[in-house]
């Protein structure tokens, strides 16, 4: 038989304290109705006739309510992570297959060329011309003078700096003028120096990287990348009818489609890049992977994917509803693709 501690404390009238093995307790009320609050966070109400046997007995528990709210509220908060993460699994899969969609602005050097001189050189220019005009024109009032001063210093110093502004908006001129005739003679050292200053992919750094550039003509470019395979997960995410998160393995086609499509959206993309940079006809895209070499223990390039793209049909594409990988049929292509083993090692075109 167990052994129970309980005491009770006498307040005052009709109030008591009562200490039991669980915790303490408060008391109050009148014969036939009584109320008690428990630290727990119980509360019981007591109503009864005396001398008829009858009462009635109501516990709330608050504290239990109140952690069913805070259950509750965690418990949509979780949900709403849950969702976020698949959306996010998603946004990731979709942005993979549509690398190809985004594309710089093109780059119109025949208008370039096309732009006349902001000023003749040993005449003024426009900039300083306007700030002459405004020192010429300054005669300061009595009350100007007396409260900001006499302004002409500063009216000759804008003028120094007007001219200044001139002579670098003709160098500038002159550079680009210069450049975007060269590039449309065919220099091949200009497109270089373009592809130099305007680094065209290097907001395809978190997909692919180690860019190469290469030409044998004027009216041709190649471009050598390295693929990232590792960015591509292997696995699928959604949400059950109970709002957790289901994580499954892919299978072996479903995650090599996924590869492809990668591949080939990336590819696509560095064609239309270059194409928007440079007046060429033709780019030699080939995608390499880091491969181990298990004779030598070292890791080489091996080329997956080479693709010769025509600016003429490139253009001509719907680049929002294609499906990457099977665009790459309208052009002269090399690959070697396995549904459960994915690319295979194939020659460039030349």
């Amino acid at each position: 038989m167990g052994l129970r501690v309980r005491k009770s404390i006498k307040i005052c009238k009709g109030v008591r304290v009562n200490f039991g093995k669980t915790g303490a307790s408060i008391s109050f009320g009148t014969r036939g109705l009584r109320h008690t609050i428990h630290t727990s966070g119980r509360r019981t109400s007591s109503i009864g006739i005396p001398g008829t046997g009858i009462s009635y007995v109501k516990t709330n528990n608050t504290r239990s309510s109140v952690s069913n709210r805070y259950q509750t509220q965690a418990k949509s908060n979780q949900a709403h992570e849950n969702l976020l993460e698949v959306e996010r699994y998603n946004e990731t899969v979709d942005n993979l297959r549509s690398i190809h969609e985004n594309c710089d602005d093109y780059i119109d050097w025949e208008g370039i060329s096309a732009v006349k001189e902001p000023f003749s050189p040993g005449r003024i220019g426009p900039k300083e011309v306007r700030a002459l005009e405004e020192l010429n024109n300054y005669t300061p009032t009595f009350f100007e003078k007396l409260i900001h001063g006499d302004r002409r210093r500063e009216l000759e110093e804008a003028v120094k700096k007007a001219r200044n502004e001139d002579l670098e908006d003709y160098k500038n001129w002159e550079t680009l003028n210069l450049l975007a005739r060269r590039v449309l003679a065919g220099d091949t050292d200009a497109d270089f120096n373009v592809i130099y200053e305007m680094n065209p992919l290097n907001d395809l750094i978190e997909y692919v990287s180690d860019f190469e550039f290469g030409t044998n003509n004027a009216d041709e470019m190649h471009v050598e990348f390295t693929v990232n395979t590792g960015i591509v997960p292997t696995y699928s995410l959604s949400l059950t009818k109970t709002g957790k998160v289901s994580r499954k393995e892919l299978t072996k086609t479903a995650y090599y489609d996924l590869v492809q499509d990668y591949v080939s959206s990336c590819s696509i993309r560095v064609a239309r890049d270059i194409f928007a940079l440079l007046p060429v006809n033709k780019v030699f895209v080939h995608a390499v992977e880091k491969r181990l070499d298990t004779q030598t223990g070292h890791f080489q390039d091996v080329t997956v994917l080479s693709v010769l793209f025509t600016r003429d049909i490139l253009e001509k594409l719907n680049f929002g509803l294609i499906d990457p990988s099977d665009a790459l049929n309208n052009f002269k292509h090399n690959m070697k693709f396995a549904k459960t083993t994915g690319f295979k090692p194939v020659d460039r075109i030349e």
